[in-house]
C-alpha cells in the first residue's frame, strides 16, 4: 500500500473512537440505574423506603419535656413558629397527600379544629415526603382551616423522631411535649382528647 493510500484510509476512518466508548460505558449503566430507581418508585406507590403507613390508631409513650421549636413556612406564604403558640394546647399533625389514612383522617381533624379553635387549641399540619403542589391541593380539597406547610427537608420530622404517617404530637400550654399518637384518630376519640387537654 502506498503512502498516499495510507493517508486516504486515515482520513476515511477518522480519529480513534475511544472517547465515545468511554462515554457509552459510563452513560449506559447510569440509564439502567435511573430506570431501576423509577421502577422501584412506581412499584412502591411513591412511598419512600422505610416510611411506615400507620393504619391503626394508638398512643406511643414519649419522654415529656420541652417541645422542639420549629419554624414552618405555610402554604399561604406566612411563617409560623411553634414557640409563638405558647399558652395554647397544640396538636402537630404529620401527614402526606398520598397516604390513605391521612386522607381518611383529614375531615375529622378539619371538623375538630373548627369546633375547638376558640377553646385555646391550635392545630399545625406538617406535610412530609410530598410536593408543595400535591400537599397544598390536599389542604384545599379537605377544606383544612388550620395552618399547614411543607417540611421539604424533613428537618421537623427528624427532630420529632417521626417513624411513620400519620402521627400526631400534643404540646401543652407550657410548650411541653406530652403525648404522641400514631394512625388515624376517630372523631369521638379526638373530641374526648381535646376536652381532656383543655380542662382547667
Amino acid at each position: 500500500m502506498s503512502d498516499q493510500n495510507k493517508v486516504r484510509d486515515t482520513e476515511t476512518t477518522g480519529p480513534p473512537r475511544r472517547p465515545l466508548l468511554i462515554a457509552a460505558a459510563v452513560f449506559v449503566p447510569l440509564v439502567g440505574l435511573f430506570a431501576l430507581l423509577a421502577w422501584a418508585l412506581v412499584e412502591s406507590g411513591g412511598q419512600p423506603a422505610g416510611v411506615a403507613i400507620n393504619t391503626q390508631f394508638g398512643e406511643v409513650a414519649v419522654e415529656e419535656g420541652p417541645a422542639r421549636d420549629f419554624t414552618l413556612t405555610l402554604f399561604d406564604g406566612e411563617t409560623l413558629r411553634l414557640s409563638e403558640l405558647r399558652g395554647k394546647v397544640v396538636l402537630i399533625d404529620f401527614w402526606t397527600s398520598w397516604c390513605p389514612p391521612c386522607r381518611r383522617e383529614a375531615p375529622t381533624l378539619a371538623d375538630a379544629y373548627r369546633r375547638f379553635q376558640g377553646a385555646g387549641v391550635e392545630f399545625v399540619g406538617v406535610a412530609v415526603w410530598d410536593s408543595e403542589e400535591e400537599s397544598s391541593r390536599f389542604v384545599r380539597e379537605h377544606d383544612v382551616g388550620y395552618p399547614n406547610g411543607l417540611d421539604s427537608k424533613g428537618t421537623i420530622a427528624i427532630d420529632y423522631g417521626l417513624t411513620g404517617i400519620p402521627e400526631k404530637y400534643i404540646v401543652d400550654r407550657e410548650g411541653r411535649l406530652v403525648r404522641k399518637f400514631v394512625g388515624p384518630i376517630e372523631p369521638d376519640r379526638l373530641e374526648a382528647l381535646l376536652i381532656e387537654l383543655t380542662l382547667p
